[in-house]
């Protein structure tokens, strides 16, 4: 059976990193986007999750698929939420070929895989897979999204997910750029199993409000966070002015979930420190 958080900091007690707290704060977690080689790290650091890509999950062969769930299972923590759902542009949800006949056994595998791992949440970025060609109809692109999403929110369901819908900004993608236009998706295709993220990035790269976050309260089940200087790890309060009112909507809406580090950088190099940033932010008045 796998050990508690508190049974495995029971074990590690003669360890420098068992006095320390993990990153959960109050009804947050901090999660770290990393590979599956880094699930140790993720657990090692503090972190309360691993948020490997879904591509990545759904590459692996049986055999290591196999490896990895035991690794997991076994483990303090789980892989409780996923990005990068498509691979590049291979498979598209936009345009004149999408081919639904390989889409949906994709989603069947890639979801089915990431609940077996402890999954709740899988993120839809992945712009490639959604970017408007030249000279083709946004209206129609705009429709072909929501099938999509309608059709991957049926899939989830069936495996106990939640699709999330990123907001990109706009010199990776030519559609859905904010948290506004993510909020109106969510509230056409009306699944239960759709809904949404705040990428604190992509959010100053669009110079949207963190109001946003108050305004989309009902259907944002995850955030996405890095220095958007520099697209870093965040370590101090004092590198971007936005960081106080972003951190003062997470807790005026009450968040439960996840906030996940996505961000050049290291554990050993930056992991004590970011999670020291995590801390304050969420404790502070």
């Amino acid at each position: 059976m796998p050990l508690s958080r508190r049974e495995f900091l029971t074990t590690l007690s003669s360890a420098p990193l068992a006095a320390r707290a993990w990153g959960k704060f109050g009804n947050v977690e901090i999660g770290v986007c990393k590979p599956p080689r880094d699930l140790e790290k993720a657990v090692h650091y503090g972190f309360d999750y691993l948020e490997p890509e879904a591509l990545a999950i759904h590459n692996m062969d049986d055999a290591a698929f196999a490896a990895f769930k035991k690794q997991v299972l076994a483990s303090p923590i789980r892989c409780e939420c996923y990005n990068i759902l498509f691979p590049g542009r291979k498979i598209r949800v936009v345009g004149e070929h999408v081919q639904w006949d390989l889409l949906d056994p994709y989603l069947e595998k890639t979801f089915s895989r990431c609940r077996q791992l402890g999954g709740s949440i899988v993120v839809w970025g992945s712009s490639g897979s959604r970017n408007v060609s030249p000279g083709y109809s946004r209206a129609k692109a705009w429709a072909q999204i929501q099938q999509f999403l309608k059709r991957a929110g049926a899939i989830a369901r069936r495996h106990g997910l939640i699709v999330a819908i990123e907001p990109l900004r706009h010199q990776e993608s030519n559609i859905i750029n904010t948290g506004a236009e993510a909020m109106r998706l969510v509230e056409e295709v009306h699944h239960p199993n759709v809904r949404m993220i705040i990428d604190y990035y992509h959010l100053r790269e669009e110079n949207e409000s963190p109001e946003i976050i108050w305004t989309a309260r009902r259907y944002i089940v995850h955030f996405h966070f890095a220095n958007p200087h520099g697209r870093v790890w965040p370590k101090s309060p004092s590198e971007d002015p936005e960081y106080a009112e972003f951190f003062r909507m997470v807790k005026k809406i009450n968040f439960h979930g996840g906030i996940s580090i996505e961000a050049r950088g290291t554990f050993a190099v930056d992991g004590r420190a970011s999670l020291a940033f995590f801390r304050e932010e969420l404790t502070s008045a």
